[in-house]
């Protein structure tokens, strides 16, 4: 069995795989159009071949004067001068004839008529000229080699008549998808197939790199099929990236083949997601072996990948944005590898903070989610709550300040919230949602991580919703926000095959739970009190999922039998539903909040009709109170 060669530090390889392969063959180069260089790397330095402009010049609409007639010139002395013998009228680009050497504008005369002009201050020496070779003078140098063309440089370069530019050549990179279980997305998946969709993400980053991707058809698991797409892939491409097969497997074929076709620099990256990567090359061109889960693809992509790029085509790639925020919430990590952690960013009383999200490699949307990135440095168990990290940032900082930051609770009543904000401000606010129970959402406005928090938390002793846990919680000045009344209650299957009616129905059944320090699990600890049952009878119990949507997407998988939820997520599903209670549904807010501007939109638009219909009609809401605030 295959076994990595190493687990060396990402900076260590980089250095070693990029040493090693710039020994090889050179990227080609080629003269272009100068109309065409945009953003091209030059390798040749460009000269002008004309001076620029090439003869002097009027800078101004005018006369051209002999300077020395005009010397005595003042408010006292008015001087006449006549045309074509003291002055000759010129425009802006008109050239100057060798006996006049300045411009008086035209807004500088005192009187023009019957060919004559009268002056009131004298010109000095080639006032309102442009001197020939002003901009630039024949057989000077425009631009440098390695230099990326920008508009700015192809004006320059044309005023200079420099027709032809020598550039490197555009850098083509192969992307190759392996694996039996992938489709493409325009057949219907079945049981075992995967849909592929990294060769898309791989496509988009390296256009953002500067480089020309080009997307090779699926190949299957099959050595020899594999083998005979790299090489046409190198046959076409100046570098190639094989996607999946990169790790131990009995159907990881990718190392094998880059040591046939040439060398495997490095086979492991002490890099978490992305560890697998596989740094080789063959036929003098690099090729990268890329981890077949996303998020992990995308760190080699952006760490590695991009890195390569840089260096073989000369390009200063644009370095990602980075702000210095306080975490929300205890990482731990590994001392064997630097770990990438995805980061929700906020801004709160003017000072940003990051709050984790999935952290597993097959999440893509936690890439969709994320606004930055944490690197956890090698040889570091973790990073404490409340520290100061750097953040990669992955969205425009200018979104980020006109978020706003929902930790608490999930209900689909917020995904709702969030469409219909950005609908109604036309993309100028944003609600970013992360569902770590109704507890902790507490707990992140007492300390200051969100702007607003989703809770539903039932006090089992007077037997009310929320207020209580905010009062024992919270003692500055904060406010709830009434939302929604939502039915809570058991989902089942279709049919309700196990002819479940309550909570005594429960023992002995497959079930699925919330998170701890969710609304829903106190909910259902009180339940079970109430009934006397243990915990230790729920078959599954400790079983967890983060949403209601993915408790009730279980159900229908038959991966479980019931688990507590709202109706809305039944109805989605469409599963049955056993009602248990109505719960308040509600946002918990610091007071001063009231004032910002995307909470007033936000208040607005949980108020609109139509944004009530459309809660309505997801089943199982009650929107009497929605809108209505409540000091605490």
């Amino acid at each position: 069995m295959k076994r990595y060669l190493s687990n060396i530090s990402l900076e260590e390889g980089l250095k070693k795989y990029t040493n090693e392969i710039l020994s090889l063959k050179k990227i080609d180069t080629k003269f272009i159009d100068v109309d065409k260089c945009l953003n091209k790397i030059t390798s040749d330095a460009v000269f002008a071949k004309l001076s620029s402009p090439f003869y002097n010049c009027s800078a101004m609409d005018g006369v051209a004067v002999k300077s020395k007639l005009t010397f005595m010139a003042n408010e006292q002395n008015i001087i006449t001068l006549k045309e074509d013998k003291d002055y000759i009228e010129v425009d802006t680009g008109d050239p100057i004839p060798k006996e006049f050497d300045a411009v008086i504008m035209v807004e500088d005369l005192l009187e023009k008529k019957d060919g004559q002009i009268k002056i009131y201050k004298p010109a000095t020496p080639w006032q309102h000229i442009r001197c020939l070779g002003e901009d630039i003078v024949e057989t000077e140098m425009i631009v440098p080699s390695f230099h990326k063309i920008r508009p700015q440089d192809i004006a320059s370069m044309i005023s200079a008549k420099a027709d032809k530019v020598k550039v490197f050549k555009d850098f083509k990179i192969g992307i190759i998808p392996t694996g039996t279980e992938l489709i493409d997305r325009y057949k219907t998946p079945e049981i075992g197939d995967i849909i592929e969709f990294n060769s898309k993400l791989f496509e988009g980053l390296i256009l953002e790199y500067g480089a020309t991707p080009v997307v090779y058809p699926i190949v299957e698991d099959n050595y020899y099929k594999i083998k005979q797409s790299v090489l046409l892939a190198l046959s076409e491409c100046d570098m190639v990236l094989i996607n999946a097969g990169s790790s131990q497997g009995r159907e990881d074929y990718t190392y094998d083949i880059i040591e046939e076709l040439g060398k495997v620099v490095i086979h492991g990256i002490a890099i978490k997601p992305g560890k697998p990567a596989i740094l080789g090359y063959g036929q003098n061109k690099p090729i990268i072996g890329i981890p077949g889960y996303p998020v992990s693809g995308w760190v080699v992509m952006e760490n590695i990948v991009k890195e390569v790029i840089s260096k073989l085509t000369h390009k200063e790639i644009e370095k990602r944005n980075v702000i210095r925020a306080r975490l929300t919430k205890r990482i731990m990590s590994s001392l064997k590898y630097k770990e990438f952690v995805r980061v929700k960013v906020g801004n709160i009383n003017n000072e940003y903070v990051a709050t984790p999200i999935k952290r597993g490699a097959g999440t893509v949307t936690s890439l969709v989610h994320a606004d930055g990135v944490i690197t956890i440095p090698q040889n570091i168990e973790g990073i404490e709550e409340g520290s100061y990290v750097d953040v990669q940032l992955l969205n425009d900082i200018s979104k980020i300040e006109k978020t706003i930051v929902s930790i608490g609770s999930h209900d689909i009543v917020m995904d709702l919230i969030n469409n219909e904000l950005t609908k109604k401000t036309e993309g100028k606010f944003k609600l970013s949602s992360t569902h770590v129970g109704s507890f902790q959402g507490i707990l992140s406005i007492k300390k200051d991580e969100c702007h607003i928090a989703p809770i539903h938390l039932f006090d089992v002793d007077c037997e009310t919703y929320n207020k209580s846990y905010v009062k024992k919680y919270i003692d500055e000045d904060v406010s709830i926000i009434k939302l929604v009344n939502r039915t809570q209650g058991l989902i089942v299957k279709k049919g309700n095959p196990l002819n479940i009616k309550g909570i005594k129905d429960l023992v002995n059944i497959r079930y699925i739970n919330r998170q701890k320090g969710s609304g829903t699990r106190v909910l259902f600890d009180y339940l079970l009190k109430k009934e006397n049952i243990k915990k230790s009878d729920i078959k599954g119990y400790e079983r967890e999922e983060l949403t209601h949507m993915s408790l009730a997407k279980a159900i229908q998988n038959d991966d479980c039998d019931c688990g507590l939820g709202v109706y809305s997520a039944a109805k989605v599903f469409d599963l049955d539903f056993i009602p248990i209670c109505e719960e308040e549904y509600d946002l918990l807010i610091k007071t001063e909040y009231l004032e910002l501007e995307f909470i007033k939109n936000l208040l607005e638009v949980i108020k609109d009709n139509k944004f009530l219909k459309n809660v309505k009609s997801l089943g199982g809401y009650n929107t009497n109170n929605t809108g209505e605030i409540i000091s605490l």
